[in-house]
């Protein structure tokens, strides 16, 4: 080969060598202004695909990718639509929106749910609480008739509790006492009761002129129609089945029986154990005035009669009275 054809050789390189970096430039500055996006399409079954394109309308997306819409399939944005910022294409079936805003509602139900789960914040809160003041009675006798004397007011006391509550969305949701101190007594009412002083021929026992029992409907009065009662004056108060009463708690009698308000009372030992007494001044009272004798007391004499009572207080209410009573003895 002459140095001519060696020349026409290198030329021809250099030509094609030109060509082809034109071409690969000409690719890049038409790719660089065709702008191509990543587009997310999220099918009717749930499948999610990315595509590269750089189509911006809606149906000329999904022609690109070959995807048709079934006569039951909605799309959003609408076909005729360019695409929205998040740049993603939904088909579903049925209404769009109508899914679009359950999705919102259940996302704002999420919210509160969560909301609900506040922080929960404890305190320590000191609060002071009245002691309510207890009447007692006394009694005195003397001449003429009933009277009540308030000798000494009654003066409620304070005590100072201490409560661990917490809270949760500054509502209160537990209160636990954790200790408690009494900063002031309650100061007791006493009230004396005067009533007209018996003699003692009142208090002497005598045959009755007549049988309560007789129109009397108690199961208690009805066990006894048939006996003729003798009547007494007794010096009747109160009692309950607590410690500071009768020394013990558990509310069973002498007779072995368990104690019942208003039925059951304490009798000296001349008045047998089943020995039944009808009070005419308390036959307002539950069970009509009729009791029977289930218990003794070492302080009770024959002239006294101590009836029980269901809470200490109400025993305390009742106080001191000499009441008639129609005994029946079998």
């Amino acid at each position: 080969m002459n140095k001519n054809d060696k020349a026409s050789v290198s030329l021809m390189k250099i030509l094609i060598i030109s060509l082809v970096i034109i071409g690969i430039t000409s690719i890049g500055v038409m790719a660089s202004n065709a702008k191509l996006i990543n587009v997310k399409i999220i099918l009717s079954n749930g499948y999610e695909m990315t595509v590269l394109t750089a189509k911006t309308k809606v149906s000329e997306i999904l022609e690109e990718n070959h995807i048709s819409l079934l006569a039951e399939e909605n799309v959003s944005p609408k076909l005729s639509e360019e695409i929205l910022e998040n740049k993603t294409i939904r088909i579903s079936t049925g209404d769009i929106e109508i899914q679009e805003k359950a999705q919102i509602e259940n996302a704002i139900t999420q919210e509160e749910i969560l909301s609900s789960y506040g922080t929960i914040i404890e305190k320590l809160v000191t609060e002071q609480v009245v002691i309510p003041y207890e009447t007692i009675t006394k009694e005195a006798t003397g001449e003429g008739t009933k009277q009540n004397k308030v000798i000494q007011n009654g003066k409620d006391g304070l005590k100072e509790i201490t409560y661990k509550i917490k809270y949760q969305n500054d509502v209160e949701i537990e209160k636990i006492e954790i200790s408690s101190k009494v900063i002031k007594e309650p100061v007791n009412k006493i009230v004396e009761v005067k009533t007209l002083q018996v003699s003692s021929r009142t208090s002497e026992e005598r045959v009755a002129a007549s049988n309560p029992a007789l129109t009397a409907s108690t199961t208690l009065a009805k066990k006894v129609q048939g006996i003729t009662p003798t009547v007494r004056t007794l010096n009747t108060s109160a009692y309950c089945s607590c410690a500071k009463c009768c020394g013990k708690t558990n509310g069973i009698t002498a007779s072995g029986a368990k104690a019942t308000a208003w039925y059951t009372v304490a009798a000296g030992k001349g008045y047998k154990i089943g020995t039944v007494i009808y009070i005419p001044a308390l036959k307002n009272k539950p069970n009509g005035g009729w009791f029977v004798v289930q218990d003794r007391g070492g302080a009770i004499s024959n002239s006294k009669l101590d009836v029980y009572m269901g809470s200490h207080s109400a025993a305390l209410q009742y106080g001191r009275r000499s009441l008639e009573a129609y005994i029946y003895e079998f």
